[in-house]
């Protein structure tokens, strides 16, 4: 069976009866897969791990999940038909990674960078029958792209995220306005700051590290 994106994954070195749960990295703007799976070696044993790739190639090199335009004024403006076309194709993926590799489809966690977390999250509040946990790293909820559900049971759902309060390519400001947006939906986050750009801070790492091993 050929996958709806291109992958590399890591096979769990701590096994048990139970399928294993699947964690999804999701990378930002302009990277591959190879970016977050640099630090999948350190990540909890017990986890199916799978680095997608974007799919929309950049040139010189690189991949999108969608495109960004700026103006002659430097405003940013995101393609939100193409950011939906991808929260959708992750679902998808979603489901054929788990029949793929035999996955527990209970227990699915988003990890995301950059355009990667402003999909996990766009993923996890459109599907949250999909994924279990998210974890947001230096991104945002775009509304836009959100499928919110008409009797929404997102009680389930864990989240974890954090943002630099430096950060010249999303600026904190934006990622503050995440935790009260998921209280009005039912659920209780929290965001940790960091004083670093747009980047993981050593201490964010093995907070977040932390953070998943508790998840249960």
């Amino acid at each position: 069976m050929t996958l709806s994106l291109e992958h590399i994954i890591q096979k769990p070195s701590i096994t048990s009866s139970d399928k294993a749960p699947l964690l999804l990295l999701l990378h930002g703007y302009g990277s591959n897969e190879e970016d977050l799976f640099s630090f999948a070696e350190e990540l909890p044993k017990n986890y199916f791990i799978i680095s997608a790739r974007a799919p929309i190639a950049m040139q010189p090199y690189g991949n999108a999940w969608y495109h960004i335009s700026i103006d002659p004024d430097g405003v940013k403006s995101s393609d939100n038909d193409g950011a939906r076309q991808s929260r959708d194709l992750i679902a998808r993926f979603i489901d054929e990674a788990i029949e793929t590799y035999d996955l527990d489809k209970h227990n699915v966690t988003l990890l995301g960078f950059s355009q990667g977390t402003i999909l996990s999250y766009a993923v996890a509040l459109t599907y949250p029958e999909k994924i279990k946990n998210v974890i947001g790293l230096s991104g945002y909820i775009n509304e836009d792209i959100i499928g919110l559900k008409s009797n929404p049971s997102y009680a389930h759902l864990n989240v974890y995220n954090s943002h630099g309060t430096v950060d010249q390519v999303i600026p904190i400001d934006a990622a503050r306005k995440t935790p009260p947006y998921l209280e009005k939906v039912g659920i209780n986050s929290t965001l940790s700051e960091f004083p670093v750009g747009h980047g993981v801070h050593p201490t964010n790492f093995y907070e977040f590290k932390k953070w998943l091993k508790e998840q249960v």
